[in-house]
This record gives C-alpha cells, sequence and structure tokens, in this order.
C-alpha cells in the first residue's frame, strides 16, 4: 500500500485544487488580523470631550445653550483660572445661578479666581463630540475608567489563548474544517453581538468569545493548508501570513471610510460568514482522515485532487496507508512524552512567547510618533511584508533553524544598540528598530511553519494551538512589561527585548532541520527526526512501511 506523500506526489503536490484552496483559506488571516488590531480603531482616544456638570440639561433648556456655549460657560472659565484644569476628568463643585445672566452663570461668585472654587471628579455624564466614534465615548472609557480600554484587548487575547486549547483540540478529535466552520459562524455572530452590546459587560464576553472563534478559524485554516501540500511546497505556511499582513494594511483603510466603531466592528466581522460557503469547496484534511481510521474518504479525496490537478492515481491504489498510531483525545502529556516531542515543544513554546512579547513590545514603543493614526498604521505594517519576502527566498535554500536563529539574534542586537543610541539623532534609533521589528517579525512567521513541520498529524492541531497560545500569554504581559519597566528606565524594555531573543535564537538551533522532509505522520516519525543530519547537516531519507519521510 503507498504511503500518504507517495499518493500526494502522484496526485500533485501543489496544483490547481491546492491553489485554490490556499487562496479560499489565506483570505482568514485578513479578517483574523483586523480583529488581532482593531482595538487601535474601536478604541481612538475622542478628540473633545468634558464633564457635564449636575443639572447641565435644564440649564441648556433654559438658555437655549447649544452644547458648544454650554462648554464655553461651564468648562472654559475654569480653565482661564487654571491652565491644567481641561474639564475632562474633573469639574467645578458650585451652584450654578442663570437667574441672573445665562450669560454669567458665576457671577454669584464675584471677583474671585475661579482656580480657587472646589472642585469634584467626574464619574460620569461625560459629553463627546462624537459619542459613537469609538467604544470610549460609548462605554465612557475616559479618566479613572481608562484601563477598562486595556482590558478590552487583555480579554480578546485571553479568548485567544481558550481557543487555543479548546477548539485547537476539537480540531484534532472532531476535524479540521467541522471546527473551522463553526468558528467563522462564531465569529461571525460574537462580532455582530459586540457591535450592538447594550453595556460595557456584554460587549466583553462577546469580545472574548470572539476571540476564542478566531484564534480557532486562524490556527485551523493554517493547519489544512499545510497538510494537503508536499514537502517542497510547505512554504504556503509563509505566503499565508503575507495576509495577515494585508488585513493590517486593510484596517486603516476601513476605519478611515467608516466614521463609527460600529461599522468598523460589523466590516471586520461580517466576511466571516463569507467563509461558510467553503463548506462546499475546501475538504476535510484528507491527513487527518487517515489517523481516524478513514482511509476511503481520503483516497476519495486524493482523486478528486488529482482530477483537479489533471493528474490520474494509479487504479491499483484502493487504499492509503492508515497510521497506526491514532491520539482520541490529544492532551499536553503527549507533547512531552518522548525525548525529541519534549525537546520541541519547550522550545517552540520559548518561542513564540518572545516572539510575540518582543514583536508587540516593538510596535509599542515605535508606535509611529504624532502624525496621522491611519497613514502611521499602514506605515507599521508594510514594515512586516519584506519579512515574508525574505523568507521566501532563504528558507527552502538553507533551511528553517538557520534563517530562524539568524532572524532572532539580529532582533537581540538591534534591540541593545537602539536602546544606546543617543536621543539627538532619532531617525537612526527609528532605523535600528524598525530592523529590530522586521527580524523578530521573520521569527514570527518562521515559527509558524516550524511549529506545523515538527508534529505528527495526530497531534499537530493540538500542537500548533497549544504551542501559539504562549503567543498570546505574551501579547498580554507586553503592555504591562513595557510600561513599567521604562518607568524605571525608558531602554530598560529594549535590555530584556534583547535577552530574551538572544536566548531564543540560541535554544532554536537545537530544533530539527525540517527541509524537504515530509510531514510526520506519527510521533514515532517525529522521533525519527534525529536521526535526519549527519555530521555535515546534510538531511537524509528513511523510509518503512508506514511512511517516507
Amino acid at each position: 500500500m503507498p504511503s500518504f506523500d507517495e499518493v500526494l506526489k502522484e496526485a500533485g503536490e501543489f496544483g490547481r485544487y491546492q491553489k485554490r484552496v490556499f487562496f479560499l483559506l489565506s483570505q482568514t488571516g485578513i479578517t483574523f488580523s483586523s480583529l488581532f488590531a482593531s482595538v487601535v480603531f474601536l478604541g481612538q482616544a475622542p478628540d473633545n470631550f468634558w464633564c457635564r456638570i449636575p443639572g447641565a440639561a435644564e440649564l441648556s433648556e433654559r438658555c437655549g445653550w447649544t452644547l458648544e456655549e454650554e462648554r464655553n460657560f461651564t468648562v472654559l472659565p475654569l480653565h482661564l483660572g487654571n491652565e491644567s484644569f481641561s474639564g475632562e476628568c474633573e469639574r467645578l463643585d458650585v451652584t450654578w445661578d442663570t437667574s441672573v445672566s445665562c450669560t454669567s452663570p458665576l457671577a454669584r461668585y464675584g471677583n474671585r479666581s475661579t482656580g480657587n472654587l472646589p472642585l469634584a471628579t467626574c464619574h460620569d455624564n461625560w459629553v463627546y463630540e462624537q459619542p459613537h466614534s469609538s467604544i470610549i465615548s460609548e462605554y465612557d472609557l475616559v479618566c479613572g475608567n481608562a484601563w477598562m480600554l486595556d482590558l478590552s484587548q487583555a480579554i480578546l487575547n485571553l479568548g485567544f489563548l481558550t481557543g487555543a486549547f479548546t477548539l485547537g483540540y476539537a480540531a484534532d478529535r472532531y476535524g479540521r474544517i467541522l471546527i473551522y466552520l463553526l468558528s467563522c459562524l462564531g465569529v461571525g455572530i460574537c462580532g455582530i453581538i459586540v457591535a450592538f452590546a447594550p453595556n460595557f459587560t456584554v460587549f466583553l464576553i462577546f469580545r472574548f468569545l470572539q476571540g476564542v472563534f478566531g484564534k480557532a478559524t486562524w490556527m485551523t485554516c493554517y493547519v489544512i493548508v499545510t497538510e494537503i501540500v508536499g514537502s517542497d511546497q510547505r512554504i504556503v505556511g509563509i505566503v499565508i501570513q503575507i495576509f495577515f499582513t494585508l488585513g493590517i494594511l486593510i484596517l486603516p483603510g476601513i476605519a478611515y471610510l467608516i466614521p463609527t466603531w460600529q461599522g468598523i466592528q460589523l466590516a471586520i466581522s461580517l466576511p466571516n460568514f463569507l467563509f461558510l460557503l467553503y463548506y462546499w469547496v475546501v475538504p476535510e484534511s484528507p491527513r487527518w482522515l487517515l489517523t481516524r481510521k478513514k482511509g476511503e474518504k481520503a483516497l476519495k479525496i486524493m482523486r478528486n485532487i488529482a482530477k483537479h490537478n489533471g493528474k490520474f492515481l494509479s487504479p491499483h491504489y484502493s487504499e492509503i496507508t492508515i497510521s497506526n498510531e491514532e491520539v482520541s483525545n490529544p492532551s499536553f502529556l503527549d507533547l512531552v512524552r518522548t525525548p525529541q516531542m519534549r525537546r520541541s515543544t519547550l522550545i517552540l513554546m520559548y518561542a513564540w512567547f518572545t516572539s510575540a512579547l518582543i514583536y508587540q513590545g516593538l510596535v509599542m514603543r515605535l508606535g509611529i510618533i504624532g502624525g496621522n493614526l491611519y497613514l502611521d498604521f499602514f506605515i507599521s505594517g508594510a514594515v512586516e511584508l519584506p519579512a515574508a519576502f525574505l523568507i521566501i527566498v532563504t528558507i527552502d535554500r538553507i533551511g528553517r533553524r538557520l534563517p530562524f536563529a539568524t532572524s532572532n539574534i539580529v532582533a537581540s542586537v538591534a534591540c541593545l544598540i537602539t536602546a544606546f543610541l543617543p536621543e539627538d539623532v532619532p531617525w537612526l534609533k527609528t532605523t535600528v528598530a524598525t530592523l529590530g521589528r522586521l527580524s523578530i517579525t521573520i521569527a514570527f512567521e518562521v515559527v509558524y511553519l516550524v511549529n506545523s513541520e515538527l508534529y505528527p498529524t495526530t497531534l499537530r492541531n493540538f500542537g500548533v494551538s497549544l504551542c501559539s497560545s504562549l503567543c498570546d500569554l505574551g501579547g498580554i504581559i507586553a503592555p504591562f512589561l513595557l510600561f513599567r519597566l521604562a518607568a524605571i528606565w525608558l531602554e530598560l524594555p529594549l535590555i530584556i527585548f534583547s535577552i530574551l531573543a538572544a536566548v531564543c535564537g540560541f535554544l532554536v538551533l537545537l530544533l530539527p532541520e525540517t527541509k524537504g522532509i515530509p510531514l510526520p505522520e506519527t510521533v514515532e516519525d517525529v522521533e525519527q527526526l534525529r536521526s535526519h543530519f549527519g555530521k555535515c547537516g546534510k538531511t537524509r531519507k528513511h523510509r518503512d512501511t508506514n511512511s517516507y519521510i
């Protein structure tokens, strides 16, 4: 009986059929990255707002004030007496008298300086010039409530983390495409509820659920793509991430054209319903079917792939070799039970954590200073495009480990140099920091590919999901690490980033090289990866009755 990789080679490793599936599933990267970065535009700080005084509605009605006139009479007088006062988080704690003059409601205080009038902290009743432009103005996430905006992003990352564990496990047990489709439905429904959430609590609950389903769509589509192509074509795992960057580039355009946060939320959520049409055009992963003892279904899909690729499978292919290994309930213990699996799992978890922490830390630090938010966000996303092209050019020529290690080392050096460059050459600091951003982006994208290549089919989706969950943990920690350490010394976070990246650069050299090696089907195949390297580091092929490695 032929192995799966032998049948795939005959059916076409990256023919017209795989290209179509690849293109369709790649669109998921656009919607996922938009969800990932949406808080930048959903949570835009309002341009102008102030704390409305008690009874302001009655005063305005009695005096016929517009909102602008109300602000001029109730906020600006205090600002004239105390220039540090903006009227956003504090208000005058006085009795307003309009019986004398609507144009001088503070006349009863005579010549007393407004800077000496008593103040009270504002707890609610803020007024915004654009009340529905962002979730900040929608739910009053200002002043003492400003931390809730950070909470909304932390909740989303917690959703990513939960989705990696729960739905990653479900995809290995119940099928890739089933979980993908259910997750697309979940993202769309939760996204609509988030857009019309009546209060911030409902907003957080369904933003969390949208994160759960969103992470499942991204990880599952990635695994499907890498499982239906040959070993020489798994570079598609890098190319698909260009679509993630494409989503980053499209998002500011959407936000620029749509003035309300609800509109932006719907624009990034509704396209997920279109992915439900994939039920008729994207097949279940034949590799996964084989691990579930469904060889006939897998062979039927392979014949369909061959037909669309203009190929023809030999008529004696009545059955494909089925893996003797089946893991019905994958767990973390399955990922660390054997030496090679244990080493790979621990290193990959650290690599995911480090890449996410440094990536998000550098984005927040670099920011894009001042200027137009939409243009600045677009430029910051464009920095990531060269990363994918550099990987495509190098990874199939020199392998995975060297670019993986080098990108981490370069990021480490760039962070260290940036920390000690003088402040009077900001262009140089920005350039070197951008080099660090580019390098850690390369590391981030390579870890996706290497992660999927170092796990057997029976554990691949669960392994990728679990390891990548450390990415979400890094994303949660990054802002706290950055801002707390920067309060001690502005450049201290860069020193920490440099150390983390350097350690990661050396650790990944302990991983086996997977260039040109078919995806492992069983844990035994993974353990045999260590035997693929001679003293010169060259790979050699091994063949047994169950797989062609």
